[in-house]
């Protein structure tokens, strides 16, 4: 049997939304400033417009039937920031940094004029340093468009040129956070710092704790100071001279609180550089204990407790934000996703905004952190739809061999000091069978997605993804071996006959179930797990009833923009939450299956009269099962008297239907006798008639008591907007807008289009309804609802208020109060 252990304390996490700080050194040294105002933007680096990072352009056109539909019909191109630097001290701190969180892509940057780098990969974190090249002196360089400089002026260019360059929408532009880091001439490295869980009990945790130094000399006079505090309160301590530029010594936490998924506990971790005992630098992470194991029998062990993952893939982008997606929808959205019950995140397919990994930190989800989706072939990118027409290849391959192993390294080196990253993807898909590796297994074989055709004895060889696998899984493990190394595998009937399986360790199987027993027994040592999978029943059961398959991960837990179908399509919305955030009939569905507190929902659609199979005649007609649906909307406006069947996704052991007539609201009559959990389609089911009013699903226990309840009702003409603030933060308020009856129900059939006016103070950052056709402007100020509702995106500078309109319908005014950083309201205000 083949078994993992890893020890590994993993430090970071951000604050929730009500008490959000700046715990989490995203460089790992100096003093930190996000430096995100004060920034110009400009596509031809002649008209300038000044913006606000984190900054999407493509997001901001409307999308065009002429563009690529892999990202979303909308323009990549060619755009350019710059920034004035003033008020800088060289006496304060001798050098500065800029850190990039990621600009989308092939940035290059300059100082007054002076190139400092060239980044091509736009997932990725970099940082450079602007030191020797401060105080304003140009050099004579054209491509350096030193027209622009003025004083010390930094100078970003972006080149999506290749717009069709991904499978999904990507975004453009210096889309994450930016950061100003001030530090000593001796200082702690980047990324440096970190720690390992050699061993935990409940009387204590020994843990190994490092940093590297950048420029200290081995005079004994460096040292670095290692802490763990609960809160304020100090927890353990030590320290230890720097010798080689390295401090490493162990640490004893007393008593330790464990990081688990329902109770997340994070502990500051602090490590402090001194010079002859007096501190010059310092870092700050927030840290999780827990153990991983591992085991090709009896799957994964959290903290030593068997657990199935019940993942989801996300991809980055927010609907209407683009891939500029602020921290508090993150928040809202994974929160979403633990109500489902999903219990870990799979980063589809690059390293993502550090944001992501600190939240799931502190909520409690583990995450696979994914390097790649291409190596060094391009793969197909569909232009008019997915799957459609004919592909092209533009793509990232072109820069793989030079800054892959870099990349690779980077992703491990930012993100491992989060205990919620319980795997590293080296990639994603990079096998599927002749695009472009080929190999003579696949003649006569055949797999669960497109492989065009048999072998191809002119295409690269299969091998050489083995070839690849050892060098990258070997980066991995060589910067931290305390979690395994993955692949997601999509043709896995070849990815058999090399390398790559015994090279990742762990081995991620995509849409592959139907070898989940046979590769089992074939390769005995082999961890096996869904990688990524449908959201179909018979996936779930393929996880839930094989011990040895410890997760799946299921295709999508968000809709997501890009990977389009033909126009109009903005994305693929394969999602269990919608682009506004709201849980899906099928995320209701997986909720059943996932949920460990009673749950039980409702949806109905008009009951089809059962059609005679050819051949058939005179009256008699063959019984078939009803065809189940798991897309069911939770509507009650039919005709009266109509046919209707009702399904119940449900994890109790039975359910019944209750009805409130509108005719008499104080009578309830049972209209579904209790029916039994259906363990071969997971749905209770029934065919009643319909009658206006309240329908009610209760979901009982075998005795027959309720446990828990789902209503639906009949909603009458739209006449008024209802505005809900579902969450604000100092920078953000989200704000639900509905057209309701005159009874307050939400009119699930309206689309009426909705005009949002914003108020000095705030600015509208978009309205998202949830609509895949919905192909206008995504920043636009008018948008039709969705069943009813749409998320407006209002970002805030103060207090402010917003008016939303539609003709028809009772206009509503929002007032949002200004919140300080904590999300407190100051002192006097209501």
């Amino acid at each position: 049997m083949k078994l993992f252990s890893y020890f590994p304390v993993v430090a970071a996490v951000c604050l929730s939304m009500s008490m959000q700080a700046q715990v989490n050194n995203p460089v790992g040294f100096g003093h930190v400033e996000r430096w995100n105002d004060g920034w110009e933007f400009s596509m031809d680096s002649v008209e300038w417009r000044p913006v606000t990072l984190p900054h999407d352009w493509s997001i901001e056109a409307t999308p065009s039937d002429t563009l690529a539909s892999c990202t979303g019909y909308l323009p990549g191109g060619v755009g350019w920031y710059r920034k004035a630097i003033k008020g800088f001290d060289a006496a304060s701190a001798p050098r500065k940094y800029v850190c990039f969180d990621g600009v989308y892509n092939r940035s290059t940057v300059w100082i007054n004029g002076h190139e400092l780098g060239y980044r091509p990969n736009g997932y990725v974190s970099f940082c450079y340093e602007l030191t020797p090249y401060l105080g304003g002196q140009q050099v004579n360089d054209s491509t350096s468009q030193q027209e622009n400089f003025a004083g010390d002026t930094l100078l970003v260019r972006v080149d999506h040129s290749r717009q069709a360059d991904s499978r999904w929408y990507t975004g453009s532009g210096i889309w994450r956070d930016v950061w100003l880091v001030e530090a000593p001439t001796v200082h702690l490295a980047q990324w440096g710092t970190t720690y390992r869980l050699l061993s935990l009990s409940d009387k204590d945790a020994m843990v190994q704790v490092e940093s590297k130094v950048e420029g200290a000399e081995d005079d004994g006079s460096y040292s670095v100071a290692f802490s763990f505090l609960m809160g304020d309160s100090l927890v353990a301590e030590t320290s230890v001279a720097v010798s080689s530029g390295v401090a490493m010594t162990m640490l004893r936490v007393p008593q330790p609180r464990k990081w688990e998924l329902d109770s997340p506990f994070l502990y500051t971790y602090r490590a402090e550089l001194r010079r002859n005992g007096s501190p010059i630098d310092s870092t700050t992470y927030r840290a999780g204990l827990r153990t991983l194991r591992f085991t090709a029998d009896e799957g994964f062990f959290l903290n030593g407790k068997n657990i199935k993952v019940k993942g989801v893939c996300v991809h980055h982008d927010g609907g209407v934000l683009g891939a500029a997606v602020p921290r508090e929808v993150w928040q809202r959205r994974l929160t979403a996703l633990q109500e489902m019950g999903a219990n870990a995140i799979r980063c589809s397919h690059n390293p993502q905004n550090p944001d992501l990994y600190d939240l799931c930190d502190e909520l409690g989800l583990l995450v696979i952190d994914e390097a790649s989706d291409e190596w060094e072939f391009p793969k197909r990118k569909w232009l008019k739809g997915w799957n459609k027409g004919e592909p092209g290849f533009e793509g990232t391959a072109d820069f793989f061999a030079e800054w892959i192993d870099r990349d690779v390294a980077d992703m491990v080196r930012r993100d491992r000091n989060h205990p919620s990253v319980f795997l590293w993807s080296i990639g994603n898909e990079v096998d599927y069978p002749n695009d472009p590796y080929s190999h003579p297994v696949l003649d006569g074989t055949s797999i669960s997605q497109p492989m065009y055709g048999g072998y191809k004895p002119d295409a690269p060889r299969a091998e050489r993804i083995g070839e690849i696998a050892k060098r990258l899984s070997g980066i991995v493990r060589s910067i931290d071996y305390t979690r395994p190394v993955t692949g997601a595998l999509a043709g896995v009937v070849m990815s058999n006959e090399t390398a790559y399986p015994e090279a990742v360790g762990v081995v991620g199987y995509n849409y592959t179930e139907n070898r989940y027993s046979t590769d089992h027994e074939k390769y005995p040592q082999r961890i096996i797990y869904g990688s990524e999978t449908s959201v179909g029943y018979e996936q779930w059961l393929a996880v839930r009833d094989n011990r040895h398959i410890f997760g799946q991960f299921v295709w999508t837990g968000l809709d997501y923009l890009g990977e389009s179908g033909a126009w109009p399509s903005r994305g693929l919305n394969t999602g269990l939450i919608d682009f506004a955030g709201f849980m899906k009939p099928r995320g209701r569905f997986r909720q059943a299956l996932w949920a460990t507190e009673p749950v039980a929902y409702i949806g109905t659609y008009p009951e089809r009269q059962p059609r005679r199979r050819e051949g058939e005649g005179g009256d008699s007609m063959r019984v078939r099962r009803p065809r189940l649906s798991m897309d069911a909307q939770d509507m009650w406006n039919y005709e009266e008297g109509q046919n209707v069947r009702v399904v119940c996704y449900t994890n109790t052991a039975q359910a019944r239907l209750l009805l409130k007539r509108a005719a008499t609201p104080d009578s309830v009559e049972v209209v579904g006798e209790l029916q039994p959990y259906d363990r071969e389609t997971g749905i209770i089911t029934w065919v009643i008639p319909y009658a206006a009013g309240e329908l009610i699903c209760e979901g009982c226990d075998a005795a027959g008591k309720a446990l828990c309840q789902y209503a639906i009702r009949t909603v009458g003409e739209p006449v008024r907007l209802r505005a809900t603030v579902v969450a604000q933060s100092s920078a953000l308020a989200q704000v639900l807008v509905e057209a309701v009856d005159a009874n307050g129900e939400r009119a699930r059939m309206s689309m009426a289009p909705v005009t949002c006016t914003v108020a000095e103070g705030a600015r509208l950052l978009g309205m998202e309804n949830a609509l895949n056709f919905d192909m206008s402007a995504p920043q636009s100020p008018v948008k039709m609802l969705g069943q009813g509702r749409l998320v407006a995106y209002i970002a805030l500078d103060g207090e402010a208020v917003v008016t939303f309109t539609a003709e028809g319908l009772e206009p509503v005014e929002v007032s949002l109060p200004h919140r300080d950083a904590t999300g407190s309201q100051p002192m006097g205000e209501e």
